[in-house]
């Protein structure tokens, strides 16, 4: 599965904005990307396994916010860090 992160994450990765991951689930996939890239899957989902609020992730224009959620492997998931501020 490619895996497309923007800058927030990007210090977990050695600087790569894409990524690729192994596994026919979302669930798989983050096991590996964590495993390549230890702490980043921390980053991104709580202990529930729901993506933390200042998390957006999507895949094939749909919205995915727990680690159950579908994702095609075909399909590039794009992780984003919110921007806040004044």
């Amino acid at each position: 599965m490619k895996i497309v992160l923007s800058s927030h994450y990007q210090q977990y990765t050695g600087g790569r904005a894409e990524v690729e991951a192994d596994g026919k689930t979302l669930r798989a996939a983050m096991k590996d990307l964590d495993r390549q890239f230890p702490g980043l899957r921390f980053r991104i989902f709580d202990e529930q396994e729901n993506v933390r609020r200042h998390v957006n992730m999507t895949a094939g224009g749909k919205r995915v916010k727990t680690l159950g959620d579908k994702v095609p492997a075909k399909e590039t998931l794009y992780i984003l860090g919110a921007l806040s501020g004044g």
